[in-house]
């Protein structure tokens, strides 16, 4: 593909001009060569046509397309797309006070990694929105699954603890039952019932095996649409620490409150049993993760998702709404997509404990859980217009 473009640009054969055919109509946009010679676009004219946005800081042009965020260094040839670097024919550049892009952007970077909405035509020079075409809208349907669904969603799932690391000894669990065991059976529960509404699922663990806090979100790649962590909560023994319970969804930022840091320290803990770490706790400067979090609109997508999965878990959960915290949770710091951490409810709580180690109210968790996973990625797929997984491949 880069040898393509830069062929093309060597023989002097770029197209003069691109046509961007959407909803709104066609839109002709110059291309013209920049210093090396590589067919290139203005890039406020391209933006105008896709309604997408731009923004710069620090030599960067972050191009915003379909929600999706394609971030250029300025005069170096490669762009940055779900923190993978990939190498292009030529740079993005400035001139005066206008950023080029390389045509490439156009004939490659978007019709693949967002070939749900576009597509290419090389010979024409033409990019196409096919939501804007004729008769889309039937086959947007008929592509569709009985819950409205895309097919080619992908969650990882991840239960908590595992291994050597037993999670909290589960004071009101059936005797020898540890969190690690009870993440684990909620968390096949949620693949099953994720599965049965025709959404992919990515396990962390699928048996009793330590998993390292680092490695976990690794399994949520740029193919995957959600990070979902399964725990469950503990409180050390104090006056009237088995009245508490109830459940509440984090998402990664830094906490503001001392429950929701004493939550994060009690899970960060969990790095001890990992060879050659000592306990972490509530993870400061967490300035550099939210930075490239917010850039990727992964933060606003967290934090709705874990206010659906809140939602869904009222409907089934007999504890108090303890709702959506945020912390700095290790295991978050990783998932380079959407992530949240479910606590289900306390050990320390012999009704949670009964609710939490039964197997029809385990169900019904997952279900609520997975209910909620499918409405956020319908309004997702609203947002975006693609499937997230595919659109990050």
């Amino acid at each position: 593909m880069i040898v393509t473009l830069g062929l093309l640009a060597a023989l002097g054969i770029a197209p003069g001009s691109l046509t961007i055919a959407g909803r709104g109509g066609e839109t002709s946009i110059p291309v013209r060569a920049d210093f090396s010679g590589a067919p290139v676009l203005p890039a406020p004219q391209l933006l105008a046509a896709l309604s997408g946005s731009v923004t710069f800081g620090d030599g960067w042009a972050e191009v915003t397309v379909a929600r999706q965020p394609f971030r250029f260094l300025l005069g170096a040839p490669f762009y940055v797309f779900s923190s993978k670097v990939q190498a292009l024919a030529s740079p993005a550049s400035m001139e005066r006070d206008t950023l080029f892009l390389p045509l490439q952007f156009v004939a490659e970077v978007l019709p693949y990694y967002l070939s749900e909405r576009y597509r290419y035509d090389a010979k024409a020079a033409r990019l196409e929105e096919l939501a804007g075409r004729p008769g889309a809208r039937d086959r947007d349907t008929a592509e569709r699954l009985p819950n409205g669904l895309r097919p080619g969603h992908i969650v990882t799932v991840d239960p908590g603890h595992g291994g050597a690391d037993p999670g909290n000894p589960g004071t009101y669990f059936p005797r020898g039952v540890k969190e690690k065991d009870v993440t684990l059976q909620v968390s096949l529960l949620l693949r099953e019932e994720l599965r049965r509404r025709g959404v992919g699922v990515k396990m962390t663990r699928t048996s009793d095996t330590l998993i390292a806090l680092s490695d976990r979100g690794g399994y949520c790649t740029e193919a995957c649409d959600l990070f979902v962590s399964i725990h469950v909560n503990s409180l050390a023994r104090r006056r009237g620490y088995t009245e508490i319970r109830g459940f509440e969804t984090f998402f990664l930022a830094e906490a503001k409150t001392e429950d929701a840091a004493r939550v994060a320290k009690m899970e960060n803990d969990a790095v001890r049993f990992e060879a050659g770490q000592e306990a972490v706790g509530e993870l400061g400067g967490l300035d550099f993760i939210l930075k490239d979090l917010q850039l990727n609109e992964h933060l606003r997508e967290s934090a709705r998702a874990a206010e659906l999965v809140q939602r869904g878990l009222k409907s089934v959960h007999t504890g108090p709404d303890k709702g959506v915290k945020q912390a700095g949770f290790m295991v978050l710091t990783t998932a380079r997509r959407p992530a949240i951490l479910v606590e289900l409810g306390y050990s320390t709580n012999p009704q949670d404990g009964r609710l939490l180690t039964q197997r029809s109210s385990q169900k019904a968790l997952a279900a609520a859980i997975a209910g909620s996973v499918v409405e956020y990625l319908r309004e997702y797929e609203r947002k975006v217009g693609t499937v997230g997984g595919e659109g990050a491949r």
